[in-house]
């Protein structure tokens, strides 16, 4: 059986932190799933079609990393495809919390699927999406936080 993970999130914006835990899951796992959430509670900077295809575009060069987009519980979604390992990031102390509730929850409806944890190297361990977007939104600089792409993305929505 091929080891598959997916790795959940909305990913409004990709930042430099996603890519690197991407990018090592890429060398451990035989094929990664990115998988973009389509509902988010969240106040979205790009549409969910915007999310998809900047995501497509920056993993091209990992031929064992596909993107998709995922409804409803993570678990049902990770089942349907036959994949079970998630992949989650945790990037500060403050993180663990909120992830490890999610771990359990998932562990009680789907006791097969196994949760990793995966630590982005710490020079992007403060990045976040929602800073990300908070930053963008009031004129700063993201280039050094998000991949090229993202950051022409971003200045283009913002008007810049």
């Amino acid at each position: 059986m091929p080891r598959t993970a997916i790795y959940a999130g909305t990913f409004d914006p990709l930042t430099l932190g996603h890519m690197d835990i991407i990018d090592r899951a890429a060398e451990i796992f035989e094929r990664v799933i990115l998988a973009i959430a389509v509902e988010t509670p969240k106040d979205t900077l790009f549409t969910l079609k915007e999310r998809l295809a900047m995501a497509k575009q920056i993993v091209k060069p990992l031929r064992n990393v596909e993107v998709e987009s995922f409804t409803g519980l993570l678990v049902a979604h990770a089942k349907a495809r036959g994949v079970y390992v998630l992949l989650r990031g945790l990037r500060a102390y403050s993180d663990f919390e909120y992830e490890f509730q999610m771990a359990l929850t998932n562990r009680k409806l789907a006791p097969e699927i196994e949760t990793l944890f995966m630590m982005p190297n710490e020079i992007h361990s403060y990045v976040s999406s929602s800073t990300v977007r908070e930053v963008a939104r009031l004129g700063g600089d993201t280039s050094g936080f998000v991949p090229p792409l993202v950051d022409a993305a971003i200045r283009k929505k913002m008007g810049r």
